[in-house]
């Protein structure tokens, strides 16, 4: 996925805010959709893997710092700016530490949150492609026999094959067979990069033997 097919969500409850920054956006390139309150936003967020979040701070029912809670609280968590137009210390680390990476006061440059909006896209497009490599690799994981799950694991506890083989029972060039499958059936071409597809997909070496 390109960074073109990211999906900036504007959420802020004044029209001419959502609008003038949507124009901004829709200038600049930027795939937007807007959202006029936080809960409608939240309607639609458990859905979003393709996106960034740029809210207001102070919105009523649900304001900005409230919603970055909610959505850490659904694993629904986006690369967020929040913006405020009463903006203080307190509240930029209160934003940091629900997860915003950016605090930006009103009024503000084009340039300033053009840049910001930049970093966001670019954060939302490497989460969305790690996320589909780990769903990748989970797949490609349930495909693997028992046995070829067991050696895995060893391989990834960096154990030469003749420690495997004594391990499961097995003879040393069976191990070298159950290795060559694995690495087909991932679609890894060295043993480099099986090791680093499963540790970037957070796979733990003993819940693939299990």
């Amino acid at each position: 996925m390109s960074n073109a097919e990211i999906v900036v969500h504007i959420v802020d409850d004044e029209d001419s805010v959502r609008s003038s920054l949507a124009f901004l956006l829709d200038a600049a390139g930027y795939a937007v959709r807007t959202h006029a309150s936080a809960g409608e936003f939240l309607k639609i967020a458990e859905g979003v893997g393709n996106g960034c979040l740029v809210t207001d701070l102070r919105m009523p029912d649900i304001d900005g710092i409230e919603l970055l809670k909610r959505l850490n609280a659904l694993s629904a968590m986006l690369p967020t700016i929040m913006v405020t137009g009463h903006g203080d210390v307190q509240m930029a680390v209160e934003a940091m530490k629900n997860g915003a990476m950016d605090f930006i006061e009103k009024p503000f440059s084009k340039e300033t949150i053009l840049e910001s909006i930049g970093r966001a896209v670019d954060r939302a497009g490497a989460n969305y492609r790690a996320e589909q490599n780990r769903t990748r690799v989970v797949e490609a994981l349930a495909l693997l026999s028992d046995r070829e799950r067991q050696v895995l694991a060893g391989v990834l506890r960096g154990l030469p094959n003749k420690v495997i083989a004594f391990d499961l029972g097995i003879s040393p060039r069976t191990v070298e067979g159950y290795r060559a499958t694995v690495m087909a059936k991932m679609q890894a071409r060295t043993l480099a990069e099986l090791v680093r597809m499963t540790m970037d997909a957070g796979v733990d070496s003993t819940a693939i033997a299990t």
